[in-house]
């Protein structure tokens, strides 16, 4: 399986957070303007700065976005100004990325002056603290989630997320053509986005290529101007792989079904099929089949194991 673009460790900027966060988060930049191309934020969780402020900083962990609330704003705010300045100052605030107040809280003018002075972002939301830390994180999530491009195709069939990988010129797009031509949905062909978010993996398509599919003698085709809004899907979960491999590649046909194939990617194991590809088989109905096949197996329905039993019992029978 061809695989490129590994990215384990996936960052951004204080300003691309701004950027992507759109009108939900509805962020306001309070302080530090300068930091918001360089700060980089690069973990999903988050932190409260309380107890920083209390003096125990060595808590802080670098990357993360810190959220300032009410609780925080009102422990500064009974300080006299000396010791406001000396706790905002012992934060460490070259390992901060940002700070986040929520609720369209006033931040002591303390914090705004140093924030500008060292170059760090503070941002300002009208959600609640609760609210705001789990919207940042399901957009972290998604952002931050480790990566891979693999070249393939994937497809919903039979609402499962179904991962077809092979070399060049083997047959992906044709055998997709067919099942998009069977009711079956195209998400991506040739370059596969897969991101591993909560130990599962969701594939997508790269905007570039959403909803084409290229065909070796026609060219690059628009599935949804061919077949309609039904046939194109936008990301799903990798439930299955289905490699197709020349048959002089195979070192060993399976013939019965008793041996379960998987392959790891971004350290999660997917089951597999390996089909061996030559003139005459069909490969949709044969992708098809093992999706079939897969839900049986799933359900607890397996027809190699059975026959085996029948045939363990006959022997001992006789």
């Amino acid at each position: 399986m061809q695989t490129n673009k590994k990215v384990d460790n996936p960052q951004i900027t204080v300003a691309e957070l701004v950027e992507i966060s759109g009108d939900e988060m509805d962020l306001e930049i309070l302080a530090g303007t300068k930091g918001l191309q360089t700060r980089l934020i690069d973990s999903q969780r988050i932190q409260k700065l309380g107890l920083a402020l209390a003096g125990f900083a060595h808590y802080i962990h670098a990357g993360r976005i810190q959220i300032v609330g009410q609780s925080e704003i009102s422990y500064l705010a009974q300080l006299e100004r000396a010791k406001r300045i000396q706790a905002i100052e012992h934060l460490d605030l070259e390992k901060i990325c940002c700070i986040l107040i929520t609720k369209n809280l006033k931040p002591p003018k303390e914090l705004i002056d140093i924030a500008d002075a060292k170059d760090l972002p503070v941002l300002r939301t009208s959600h609640i603290s609760s609210k705001a830390i789990n919207a940042v994180a399901k957009l972290l999530s998604d952002v931050l989630a480790p990566r891979v491009t693999i070249h393939g195709v994937f497809m919903g069939i039979y609402g499962l997320g179904i991962l077809m990988t092979g070399k060049s010129g083997i047959g992906k797009s044709e055998c997709a053509l067919d099942l998009i031509a069977r009711g079956h949905r195209l998400i991506s062909d040739d370059a596969v986005l897969i991101k591993k978010i909560d130990d599962k993996l969701q594939g997508s398509s790269p905007p570039l290529t959403y909803e084409h599919l290229e065909i070796r003698g026609l060219g690059i085709v628009n599935i949804r101007d061919l077949f309609g809004v039904s046939a194109v899907g936008k990301c799903k979960a990798v439930e299955l792989l289905i490699e197709f491999k020349k048959w002089n590649d195979v070192l060993e046909v399976e013939r019965l079904g008793l041996n379960r194939h998987e392959e790891e990617i971004l350290g999660v194991k997917i089951n597999k099929f390996v089909l061996p590809v030559s003139a005459g088989r069909n490969l949709s109905t044969l992708v098809e089949t093992a999706v079939r096949v897969h839900l049986l197996r799933e359900a607890g329905f397996d027809a190699a194991q059975k026959l085996i039993e029948k045939h363990t019992a006959l022997v001992a029978g006789k």
